[in-house]
């Protein structure tokens, strides 16, 4: 197994900070917050080893201070793509022919830039950005990125040491991990920027060459992760930024024959689209290529008669709150009860009045913007469809305002029928949806929640009865990928947690694992026989 060559540092998850009032910490964040808003960035796209600006320009919001330009950014166009693939596939015999130490050297430094020099300045970039408080940027932005880049280091030096056993002597069997034929795209989202930053790294890491194009609204951040990877030492060409819309991408991307696999996180009908497409185009590739995303959630809390009121409720509070109901995990739709229903109800509602919603750069505040007018509009939309309805209740919030930025309150709705379109479809937004259940109908309550949605991403069992717990984990087998007893559904850890769901969530591929990784390479199995036959004539022939 070689163990020694294959010894890498072990890695640890980086320790979050809590930003507390006095903390060094906090007044350094502040710092950065406050320079970051005092200038206007240009930001171009990063195409081999040139800084590609165009005519074309647009500017950047913070989502809670819309009248507020952070900076532009330089769209591009088809023939942008084109440049980034060609730079991709030039740069790939090099980099694919690197020695793995050399790549994880780059990636570990990465991490450790990340946890030191441009922790501020990725965290303001989130906050910014895309409106996350400090903490949610502090575990996303900081110190999941940095978790995925020194796990992934790991991950990969144990598939390079899977070895075939010896089996006697006189032939040496051994596996050589390639890299993919071509180059990989990665398109990510704005919602979670450590994943903006695995998605592109998790490929390279194997000796791939990737074409990136990040979410318009997570360009902002996105910038200043290519800023670290320049510095960690990725080659010209290894990773190409570049924004341009999706069609665009997709019509020079998916029509190339070096096309070889597709890293994405995103909505379900994007990724569907993108499968059928090319599955339309699989005659063109020189291989089948790799398809490796994650999707839509609709996930879910349910609660057995024997569960804790309080711990409920704090699950759906951060469950469905933190950064405002804009993670695939979110909590969306909840089973409680009826016996706890009044208890669970009393405990979130005051949560919810304690919660204060502003700007990120007021660190008092727990609830924040939503990304754009788009999403402000679609979720909007699904509170005041859900007013007019009789067969809802609104136990909180149900207010909105865009006028300074995308605000839109928690709310939380009491539905009759378990079927209404807010228990069934993704909303990712602040919207939780409630369904009061007989308490002695839980195994009928569990296969409601096994039935109702086409996702399967995450879930979560709330009881002090173990045989409930047990039958809920064997009923929910198949209808969560992350699945969670008496805690919320949300908050994966790289190394602990490895994330994915299947059904309409994804191809389950599980970020922060060996398993994912393993999708970035052919292997390729070489036998030597060190003395070759010299005669076709097997013992069984002789008289």
């Amino acid at each position: 197994m070689l163990k020694g060559f294959f010894t890498v540092p072990e890695p640890t998850n980086e320790p979050v900070k809590t930003y507390a009032p006095g903390s060094a910490e906090r007044a350094s964040l502040q710092e950065a917050i406050r320079t970051a808003r005092s200038q206007v960035k240009d930001i171009p796209m990063y195409i081999g080893s040139e800084e590609i600006r165009t005519e074309n320009t647009q500017p950047l919001h913070p989502p809670h201070d819309h009248g507020h330009v952070l900076g532009h950014f330089h769209e591009g166009d088809k023939g942008h793509v084109t440049q980034a693939v060609n730079a991709a596939l030039g740069a790939k015999p090099a980099w694919e022919n690197m020695h793995w130490e050399q790549r994880a050297a780059i990636f570990l430094k990465a991490a450790d830039l990340l946890s030191g020099p441009y922790r501020d300045q990725i965290n303001a970039a989130t906050m910014l950005g895309q409106s996350k408080n400090a903490y949610q940027a502090e575990i996303d932005a900081a110190c999941e990125l940095i978790d995925f880049l020194r796990f992934n280091v790991k991950f990969m030096t144990e598939i390079y040491a899977q070895q075939p056993p010896i089996s006697g002597t006189g032939v040496w069997n051994r596996t050589e991990h390639r890299p993919l034929e071509g180059f990989v795209f990665a398109i990510t989202p704005f919602n979670f920027t450590a994943i903006a930053g695995n998605l592109p790294t998790a490929p390279a890491m194997m000796g791939n060459t990737v074409v990136w194009k990040p979410a318009h609204t997570q360009i902002y951040a996105a910038h200043v992760l290519m800023q670290v990877f320049k510095e960690a030492g990725v080659p010209d060409g290894v990773i190409n930024l570049i924004y341009v819309d999706g069609p665009d991408a997709g019509e020079v991307i998916f029509s190339h024959p070096d096309f070889a696999g597709l890293h994405f996180t995103g909505s379900t009908g994007v990724f569907q689209h993108l499968w059928k497409t090319i599955g339309q185009n699989i005659s063109r590739y020189k291989s089948y290529p790799r398809i490796v995303g994650e999707t839509g959630g609709k996930d879910f809390v349910i609660a057995h008669k024997s569960a804790d009121p309080k711990a409920v409720a704090t699950a759906l509070s951060r469950g469905a709150f933190e950064y405002q109901g804009q993670k695939c995990s979110a909590a969306s739709r909840a089973y409680i009860p009826a016996n706890l229903w009044e208890e669970v109800k009393r405990f979130l509602l005051a949560d919810l009045a304690s919660m204060k919603m502003g700007g990120t750069e007021d660190f008092g505040n727990f609830i924040n913007a939503v990304i754009d007018e788009k999403a402000f509009d679609k979720i909007s939309g699904y509170i005041e469809e859900a007013k007019k309805s009789p067969n809802v209740e609104l136990i909180a919030g149900g207010n909105y305002d865009k006028s300074k930025g995308y605000f839109i309150e928690p709310t939380v709705l009491l539905v009759q029928d378990p079927l209404y379109k807010t228990m069934v479809e993704e909303i990712f937004g602040p919207v939780l949806t409630l369904y009061v259940y007989q308490g002695d109908h839980f195994e009928e309550a569990l296969e409601l929640v096994d039935q109702t949605s086409p996702y399967a991403l995450t879930g979560a069992v709330f009881s002090r009865d173990r045989y409930a717990i047990e039958l809920a984990t064997t009923k929910l087998r198949h209808a969560a990928g992350n699945f969670y007893i008496n805690d919320k559904p949300t908050g994966a850890v790289v190394g602990q947690q490895p994330f994915g769901g299947a059904r309409a969530s994804g191809t389950n591929d599980k970020a922060g694992s060996m398993v994912n990784l393993l999708r970035w390479v052919s292997p390729r199995t070489i036998k030597e026989t060190f003395v070759s036959a010299t005669d076709y004539r097997y013992p069984f022939l002789g008289e």
